[in-house]
């Protein structure tokens, strides 16, 4: 008896400090499941754009282009778009990314803030305009990564704010208030209030654990207060039918 009584008490306590981490997961679990994750990524307020015709006489060599950045070695280089102008993207073995327009050769990084602009706005679909833009050495950490980077927000109902990248030109990150409650709940349930990036820390093991215990013993505790139930029954019936 005294180890079941005592097993009922550490099967309480225990529930009582993890049963509001469990209730944090579950509404968490809501959360994710009711939100579509291409809302939360923004997905909805890009514009469809895709890639246009580009005529590749006009196209400099990369050799041609290298020469103008006035490098000698190169570790990667990619024929993309900034807008509708082609781009060549090269990286050099230091791993600073640069940006040199394939047609006329000029260097477009890191962009400038007109050049931010532009961007965004072509990015973004929705009905806002820009309220702020501004460069950041050391961005937030919904950001996700280091600095520098360009901050573009609209004032749309979701305060969507857009991540450029200075050296890539491309938009790295896109936030807003829905993906900021997401996050706030993903926080909860990963149990990791920083930035969310750890699944494997001692904590969320150590809360698992315990529901996991609380689960178990609570399963436990319930067959053998039914077997008592019915055996207390059967005792009963016993009794009436020898009267």
């Amino acid at each position: 008896m005294k180890t079941l009584k005592w097993t009922v008490r550490i099967h309480k306590w225990i529930a009582l400090i993890v049963g509001i981490q469990i209730m944090l997961w579950i509404a968490g679990g809501l959360v994710m499941s009711a939100i579509p994750i291409e809302t939360v990524r923004g997905e909805h307020k890009i514009s469809p754009t895709g890639p246009s015709e580009i005529d590749t006489t006009e196209i400099l060599s990369l050799n041609h282009a290298t020469e103008l950045l006035k490098i000698d070695a190169i570790s990667s280089a990619t024929l993309g778009q900034v807008l509708d102008k082609p781009v060549w993207r090269i990286q050099d073995p230091s791993g600073t990314n640069l940006i040199v327009d394939a047609r006329s050769g000029e260097r477009l990084d890191p962009l400038n803030e007109a050049l931010a602009r532009e961007i965004a706005e072509a990015d973004y679909s929705g009905k806002g305009t820009v309220s702020s833009l501004e460069f950041v050495a050391f961005p937030p950490s919904e950001y996700g990564r280091p600095g520098p980077v360009w901050r573009i927000q609209f004032d749309d109902s979701d305060a969507t704010t857009l991540y450029i990248d200075p050296q890539s030109a491309e938009v790295t990150a896109r936030r807003s208030s829905t993906w900021r409650f997401y996050d706030f709940f993903w926080k909860l349930h990963v149990m990791d209030y920083d930035d969310g990036h750890d699944h494997n820390h001692p904590l969320l093991i150590s809360a698992s654990g315990a529901a996991v215990f609380v689960a178990l013993s609570g399963l436990i505790l319930l067959m053998i207060k039914m077997r008592r139930t019915w055996l207390i029954s059967s005792r009963r019936r016993a009794d009436k039918s020898r009267v």
